[in-house]
């Protein structure tokens, strides 16, 4: 269908009538996009069997990687660059007067992820497709996505984001691959034939049912599976003639209950019934993974203890490493293995990425909970706890303090991070910052207990996503300049650094800079009503709202250059557009309060004609993946500002740098690699070192108003959250003001003047164009480095023990 663009003219026009019943002229661009989307899924199915076949007939070792997001984007288009069909495609669609860039726009972004985890997961399958390696991402099929935001009088509020009403065309319910989940009951112990075996009563069961999308590798015939678990009732037969109202109402409490694992991404967990539903989404992901893991390594090979050889369980950060006992349940209740022979399988197989510095995320689960919920799994946490335990009494005799840190359980919670460091082969970080934080901080103990398990992997980017989809201009910018080859080896984008003086290439890439922003720029004028200059500095944050990440620092700056404009009219600066996205979590009030903050300063400032529109400040409502595609393109400066330490690598600096945006960024996760790339002239970095943070929260010495009475321009703007410019009748910032001047926990004041300084250089900077056109083309140049295939080739050569495999 695909042979030639008469070819797939006459199968879409068939297809089309076929699935809607109307000619051409009725459809609407949803119809036409179901139409190609099911043409595309069924085009790939041959190379998708033929991959899973020959990975299973010859016997290669798999990887499947187990997350909780994956924050996929939008597929059809990226699909079709990487089947390399896109303009056959296109130019067909135009010959029967249908748009193929409208029909892309009807796809919905996948609802499977909020942030950096979740775009990091979808990266990494998008390389290892493209590598030809054998490797699977393992998740949820949320029924809604996180939260559709949106921005009412300045405030956010969330309503559910059913991203599947109109369906996904790109899966496949696969209902005989179905497997059984137990919640609750109670476990009884038996002996039988010499050995204690388990059985589990009384259970809440729960049907985990599997929908597969294809991954598709970049012109090549490899197509990998993501595969995404529904959860449904198990009762599928009942009586309604025997049913009473109690039992009916039983049955319609156990479906709601049941559909709500798959329902909602990251339910709000501040109260008790909010922590059940997540720690049951986390064991149905990783037991529905599990057992469908196990049958499909079974039907090829009968000795478990070859499993660590063929499949390799990767767990994306603390959530699904529920995977650690969970494998020893089924080797040990269901295959029959002893302790010691599950346990030596369960350590070879299962490996752990940490992404997280902050306390918050390392999770913690009450043992009560654990308990009532997953009776069995905690009997095996609680038996895998003791042995460790037994093991550094004997060997740290008398340290209580350090074992009692070290513990999987203590003070009544299950410690799920030690958990993943005593369960697994391979711990690993994402920036060399992070690794090093964990090896001598966060988890020193560990390190010094077995040092050989740590490892860094600094996180990556796939540039054919977010260079080659997301800025085709640049793409064919740099082939001309430098050939094709960086297509397929991204480190190829290091042949453009001898020509980052070249005034014609300066001049090319300005050119599509200029007009992404000019795209940018309508963009906003058409959804927000608000003009900005395309020949303003574009500033952009764009990311999870957060206090370590620091908007709040940004915001600083543009009230600090307001107040500079309004004491001098006269004065003229370079304009600048502040453009921020992100959504704050539901039962996070500060973050929420920050939202309203940027909105209230865009009010002021957007409608202050005598400032003549020499700063703007735009809010992108409900920021997603399709969002970034369209901002990172027409950006000039990326605001990577998180407190030094916090950061575990960002992934977004990436994004932006490979689009010739230059980084203002502190010392912090992977700006400091990206620093050691492009050389300290070209990145502006500044405040704290991590050192110097680390420090701070050790030994104190850092007190918050003492900045605030020190420095008049701080002063002046943390008043103005108290009363003010910024501040109405029925609009309150003290929840802000008070956790400054309190506590200031991530040193936003302390970092500001610093912060401003460095603005302040961008500025100057900026106003010598051909300077800056070189810095970016410097950045550009420098971006290799950090694509997702390097990273994922660095996890199978030192983790996995993957080879690729040509189809």
């Amino acid at each position: 269908m695909f042979r030639n663009v008469d070819a797939f003219k006459e199968a879409y026009l068939e297809r089309l009538v076929n699935m809607h019943g109307k000619g051409v002229e009725e459809t609407t661009p949803s119809d036409q996009y179901a139409t190609l989307g099911a043409m595309v899924r069924e085009y790939v199915s041959r190379n998708w069997i033929t991959t899973n076949d020959q990975y299973r007939d010859k016997g290669e070792k798999q990887v499947y990687y187990l997350s909780m997001e994956f924050l996929l984007g939008k597929l059809l288009k990226s699909n079709l660059m990487n089947l390399g069909i896109r303009e056959l495609c296109e130019q067909g669609l135009d010959e029967l007067g249908i748009d193929l860039d409208r029909i892309e726009e009807q796809e919905p972004d996948a609802g499977l992820g909020n942030g950096g985890l979740g775009r990091l997961a979808a990266d990494f399958l998008d390389s290892m497709a493209s590598l030809r390696l054998p490797g699977h991402g393992c998740g949820i099929r949320y029924k809604y996505g996180l939260f559709e935001q949106k921005i009412i009088d300045g405030y956010q509020v969330e309503i559910p984001d059913y991203w599947l009403r109109e369906g996904n065309v790109w899966e496949l319910r696969k209902s005989d691959k179905a497997v059984e989940v137990r919640f609750g009951g109670r476990i009884t112990s038996h002996e039988k034939n010499d050995q204690l075996t388990f059985v589990h009563e009384d259970y809440e069961p729960v049907l985990a049912v599997p929908y597969d999308m294809p991954i598709v590798g970049y012109r090549n015939q490899t197509v990998n599976s993501l595969r995404l678990w529904s959860a449904e009732s198990a009762i599928k037969d009942f009586d309604f003639n025997q049913m009473n109202d109690h039992n009916y109402h039983r049955l319609i409490e156990y479906k709601k209950a049941t559909e709500a694992i798959s329902e909602f991404l990251y339910p709000d967990d501040s109260t008790e019934e909010g922590k059940r539903l997540r720690l049951k989404q986390q064991y149905f992901l990783v037991s529905a993974n599990l057992q469908s893991i196990l049958c499909r390594f079974k039907r090829m090979n009968n000795d478990l203890s070859e499993l660590p050889n063929k499949v390799a369980i990767h767990t994306n950060d603390t959530h699904p490493v529920l995977a650690i006992p969970e494998l020893m349940r089924l080797l040990m209740d269901q295959e029959g293995l002893g302790w010691d022979e599950a346990w030596s399988i369960t350590k070879k197989t299962i490996s752990y990425t940490n992404h997280t510095l902050m306390a918050e995320a390392l999770e913690r689960w009450s043992v009560d909970l654990m308990q009532a919920l997953l009776p069995r799994i905690y009997m095996i946490i609680d038996e895998i706890n003791e042995r460790f335990c037994k093991t550094l009494w004997e060997t740290y005799p008398g340290q209580w303090e350090k074992i009692h840190h070290m513990a999987i359980i203590a003070d009544g919670y299950v410690n799920m991070a030690n958990l993943a460091v005593v369960g697994s082969y391979s711990v690993n970080g994402v920036s060399k910052l992070h690794s090093n934080i964990l090896k001598k901080e966060l988890m020193k103990p560990f390190y010094e207990w077995e040092p050989h398990k740590f490892n860094n992997k600094t996180n990556g980017i796939t540039h054919r996503r977010w260079l080659m989809y997301a800025n085709p201009d640049l793409t064919s910018v740099i082939t001309e300049a430098i050939g094709s080859t960086w297509l397929k080896n991204p480190s190829d984008l290091m042949n453009l650094q001898p020509l980052t003086n070249d005034p014609s290439l300066q001049q090319a890439t300005a050119y599509v800079k200029r007009h992404n922003k000019e795209r940018l720029s309508n963009h906003i004028a058409d959804q927000y009503g608000i003009s900005v200059d395309p020949d303003s500095i574009f500033d952009v944050q764009i990311k999870r709202m957060h206090a370590y990440k620091r908007q709040l620092l940004n915001v600083f700056h543009i009230m600090d250059l307001y107040r500079r404009i309004k004491e001098n009219p006269k004065s003229r600066i370079t304009p600048r557009t502040f453009i921020f996205g992100g959504k704050a979590a539901p039962s996070y009030h500060l973050a929420k309060s920050v939202v309203k903050l940027i909105h209230t300063i865009a009010d002021v400032i957007n409608n202050d004609q005598s400032i003549n529109d020499q700063i703007k400040v735009v809010f992108i409502r409900n920021y997603g993946v399709s969002d970034s595609e369209r901002i990172i393109p027409a950006s000039d400066i990326s605001e990577q500002i998180s407190t030094a330490s916090k950061e575990a690598s960002g992934t977004g600096n990436m994004k932006f740098m490979m689009n010739g945006a230059v980084t203002i960024g502190t010392h912090d996760g992977a700006n400091i690699e990206m620093a050691e790339a492009v050389g300290e002239d070209n990145i502006f970095l500044f405040g704290l070192k991590p050192n110097e943070v680390l420090s701070y929260y050790e030994n104190g010495g850092y007190h918050a108003r003492e900045m605030y009475n020190q420095d008049p321009r701080l002063k002046q703007i943390l008043d103005q959250l108290m009363n003010g410019t910024f501040v109405k009748e029925d609009v309150d910032f003290k929840s802000i003001y008070y956790s400054l001047i309190d506590h200031d926990e991530f040193f936003v004041l302390k970092d500001f003047s610093a912060y401003i300084d460095t603005q302040q250089r961008i500025a100057k900077a900026y106003g010598d164009q051909k300077e800056w056109r070189r810095m970016s083309l410097h950045n550009i140049a420098h971006s290799g480095k950090f694509s997702s295939d390097r990273t994922i080739h660095e996890y199978a050569s030192g983790i996995w023990q993957l080879e690729p495999v040509f189809i």
